[in-house]
C-alpha cells in the first residue's frame, strides 16, 4: 500500500502531510529559517525539511535572529541535497538563485517554487549591521511563507 499525500485528490484517513523540501546554496540561513518557519507556522500540516547544493554549518546569526521571533533553531544541521534525492516531495522551495539553477529534477507531481531572496551571509559590517541583513532576510520569508500558506487548500 503506497501512502498518499493531502494533495492527492480525496487522500482518506492514511494520509501523509504534503512534504516540502526547502533548498539554497549552504543550507546555513536563508533554507534553515523557512524550514523554521514552515514547522512552527505549519506544525503537523507538512512535513518539513532543508538542504543546500552544499551543505556547511548553520549561520550563528540565523539562530540569533530566529530565536528573536520565537523560533529556536538552534538544533538544525546543515544537510546536502543529495541525503533527499530519490524521495518524493510535493513542494521543492528554492530560495536563491543559485539553488534554483542547480536543482536536479524532480517527478512530475513535485510543485517547484522560486523565491529569491538576498543571502544574509554575504552581509558587511559590524555584527549589528550583519544582524539587521538577518532580520531584513527572515521577515521577507516569513511574508512570503504566510502568504503561499494560506493560498493552500
Amino acid at each position: 500500500m503506497t501512502s498518499r499525500s493531502r494533495f492527492d485528490g480525496d487522500p482518506g484517513p492514511d494520509a501523509t502531510p504534503p512534504r516540502v523540501l526547502v533548498l539554497c546554496t549552504h543550507n546555513s540561513a536563508r533554507s534553515q529559517m523557512a524550514e523554521g518557519f514552515l514547522r512552527a507556522l505549519a506544525g503537523d500540516r507538512l512535513e518539513v525539511a532543508s538542504a543546500g547544493t552544499k551543505a556547511t554549518r548553520v549561520h550563528p546569526l540565523a539562530v540569533r535572529a530566529m530565536a528573536e521571533v520565537g523560533i529556536d533553531i538552534g538544533a538544525y544541521a546543515s544537510k546536502t541535497l543529495d541525503r533527499f534525492l530519490g524521495q518524493p516531495w510535493d513542494y521543492v522551495i528554492t530560495v536563491c538563485d543559485s539553488a534554483n539553477e542547480r536543482c536536479p529534477v524532480f517527478p512530475a507531481r513535485t510543485t517547484r517554487i522560486h523565491w529569491s531572496f538576498d543571502d544574509p551571509s554575504r552581509a558587511a559590517g559590524t555584527d549589528d549591521d550583519r544582524l539587521q541583513t538577518f532580520r531584513r532576510v527572515r521577515d521577507q520569508i516569513a511574508a512570503r511563507l504566510r502568504v503561499w500558506l494560506a493560498s493552500r487548500p
